[in-house]
């Protein structure tokens, strides 16, 4: 059975108060509160075994190296990667995107091919490829969404030309919610040898993920979204792609040979980190991934279900207010907006009330154009909300309403 309430008590800051109301976190899109399992793993890592790994020899050395490589593993089998090698740590989602958009465009990106990404696109995953178009005189292709959120797939086939040589898109949005047919998009790109890159950030924590069915090319997301520490991310990559890209930064921990006259490197994916990583970070990864299968990913997919319809129907009830979006597929996030109310200062008052939400662009610009506003409120859900949340929310925005109106 799921024990929200055994749940809520696996994360102490859930029991803090704000301006003396209890917390109301609904700001996990953003990033995700920490269970004891992954503070005590932090706790531990520094305590008892803190040391630089692979290049020592020492007891220590040895037990962080273990800890750090046994991080990548459990990794390799959540997303059900074929080769180790495969898992690359990174700082975060953008971090990785970031290292696909250096490495595999030095690589493979010449003038006038062409770049494709969606409408609904973060900022982490239109300025890296803007920036590589800038620098190799690239082209970029945006995929419109209609109206409702949902993807364009007929535009799609339109804008696929022999000039193309990537396609990058999200998995969920961060601000819909809505989860898009990653699947067909890599089917559609395959037909054409065109490579794929997933923006996984919004996924990994709410659904399954396997890399292999998905077929994938490329796939990005970061730990603090899914119960981990800040400053630690993931880049999956076929072993093909990595083979073929130049390494994206460069110093210790990444070499085979130095010499005056000519640098050799390790094998992937050691090539692609370079200097002291993020260990305590990988640590807190793995009791993460650790956490969620002990609860179990379908229990966690299920309740949050049931809590995101009930807290969509509860808001789509409301006089005076807009949600954006109406796929039926979606998980995690809900944006809206209060007629005649600014977002930042509903947010800003319900914050008063001890509910944390998040206001502006969500760092999807390009989407709040598309709606023609300025910005929205967003809900966004993690394992440990409950009912009563949503309910103290709605109360909270009917206050808002008659504070403002």
């Amino acid at each position: 059975m799921y024990d929200i309430n055994k749940i809520r008590a696996d994360f102490p800051i859930l029991g803090e108060k704000i301006y003396d109301k209890p917390l109301v976190y609904l700001d996990n899109a953003a990033t995700t509160q920490k269970p004891q399992k992954v503070l005590d793993a932090i706790f531990e890592f520094y305590s008892s075994i803190n040391s630089n790994i692979h290049r020592g020899v020492h007891f220590l050395s040895e037990q962080a190296s273990t800890a750090y490589e046994e991080a990548r593993e459990t990794v390799k089998k959540y997303i059900n990667a074929k080769k180790i090698s495969e898992i690359i740590f990174t700082q975060g989602t953008t971090d990785s995107i970031n290292m696909v958009a250096d490495s595999f465009g030095r690589a493979c990106i010449n003038q006038g091919d062409e770049i494709i990404i969606s409408e609904m696109e973060h900022h982490s995953n239109i300025v890296p490829w803007q920036m590589l178009g800038e620098h190799k005189g690239a082209v970029l292709k945006i995929i419109p969404i209609n109206q409702d959120g949902t993807l364009n797939l007929k535009r799609l086939k339109t804008l696929i030309t022999d000039k193309t040589r990537l396609i990058a898109v999200t998995y969920v949005s961060n601000v819909l919610g809505i989860i898009y047919p990653v699947k067909k998009i890599i089917d559609v790109a395959h037909l054409r040898n065109i490579p794929v890159l997933i923006d996984g950030a919004q996924a990994v924590q709410h659904r399954p993920v396997d890399v292999q069915s998905l077929d994938c090319d490329f796939f990005a997301f970061s730990g603090h979204k899914m119960y981990a520490g800040t400053g630690i991310g993931v880049l999956y990559a076929k072993q093909k792609w990595l083979d073929t890209m130049p390494p994206y930064r460069y110093g210790g921990g990444m070499i085979s040979s130095v010499n005056f006259e000519k640098t050799s490197f390790l094998k992937p994916p050691h090539n692609f980190e370079a200097g002291t990583p993020n260990i305590a970070g990988a640590v807190s990864l793995k009791a993460a991934i650790e956490y969620i299968n002990y609860i179990g990913l379908k229990n966690i997919t299920d309740q949050e279900m049931k809590l995101y319809n009930y807290a969509l129907n509860r808001l789509s009830r409301l006089p005076g207010l807009t949600v954006y979006g109406k796929a039926e597929n979606r998980c995690g996030a809900l944006s809206f907006n209060l007629h005649d109310i600014h977002p930042y200062d509903a947010g800003s008052l319900l914050d008063k009330m001890g509910i944390a939400v998040r206001t502006g662009k969500h760092c999807a610009e390009p989407l709040m154009n598309r709606f023609k506003i300025q910005g929205s409120i967003r809900a966004s859900f993690a394992m440990y909300n409950n009912k009563q949340e949503v309910d103290i929310l709605i109360d909270g925005i009917k206050k808002v309403q008659q504070m403002l109106k």
